[in-house]
């Protein structure tokens, strides 16, 4: 049995390396002939690094708390044999704790030749630090012999925003907060919505808008 993981996020586009020279070099026209005719530059604009064709990730790379890690488990039977009793089984090891992201803990009965078993798991990361997929496959070949055998793959979670909060007491028993959000990552981030959410004791006026008046 061959086992593989790959990780399920969005494609990202590919980005080209331009070498490049004058006419007058040695090499001639020959580098800038050879981008114009590659497929994955942009026409007209082949020096800028910018691309036109999109690549699926060739490593599990970097996760931030807070997203869900989708992953895809695929054990193909790569003999010309039937094996059977073919049991997947993934977890998921932190620091603090192991859990099981299968999504079925039953066994297959058989798989045959060129055949293969595929799984989907999710899980919504909640701890920052190592985190490592364990992948562990058993089953019984035709002569009754079981075999087992695991796979580890190792990814980090990262804090993706530093908050600092500054409090200002005035005269009037007001409370004045500010929150300071800092993306601290090395790639370009989207808010899509910040709000706080109080407790029921106190009473929150948004101070970030300025009415039509201009108050």
């Amino acid at each position: 049995l061959i086992f593989a993981v790959m990780r399920l996020t969005k494609p990202t586009l590919f980005t080209n390396i331009p070498v490049t020279c004058e006419e007058r070099d040695l090499p001639g026209n020959l580098f800038n002939q050879l981008m114009k005719d590659d497929p994955s530059t942009v026409k007209g604009a082949e020096t800028l690094m910018l691309g036109e064709m999109l690549t699926l990730p060739q490593n599990f790379g970097n996760i931030f708390l807070g997203e869900t890690f989708s992953s895809y488990i695929s054990v193909h039977n790569d003999s010309n044999q039937v094996v059977k009793d073919i049991l997947v089984k993934a977890d998921l090891q932190t620091s603090s704790q192991r859990l099981n992201l299968s999504a079925s803990s039953a066994a297959v009965a058989e798989l045959k030749p060129d055949c293969c078993i595929d799984d989907v798991i999710h899980h919504e990361v909640k701890e920052i630090g190592t985190h490592i997929l364990v992948c562990a496959v058993s089953y019984t070949t035709q002569t009754g012999e079981k075999m087992y055998f695991r796979k580890f793959f190792k990814f980090q979670v990262l804090k993706p925003l530093d908050v600092k909060t500054k409090f200002y007491n005035a005269e009037t028993d007001e409370v004045f907060l500010e929150a300071q959000i800092q993306n601290i990552t090395t790639s370009p981030m989207f808010m899509e919505k910040v709000s706080l959410e109080p407790s029921m004791m106190y009473n929150v006026a948004e101070l970030n808008a300025v009415d039509a008046a201009g108050e």
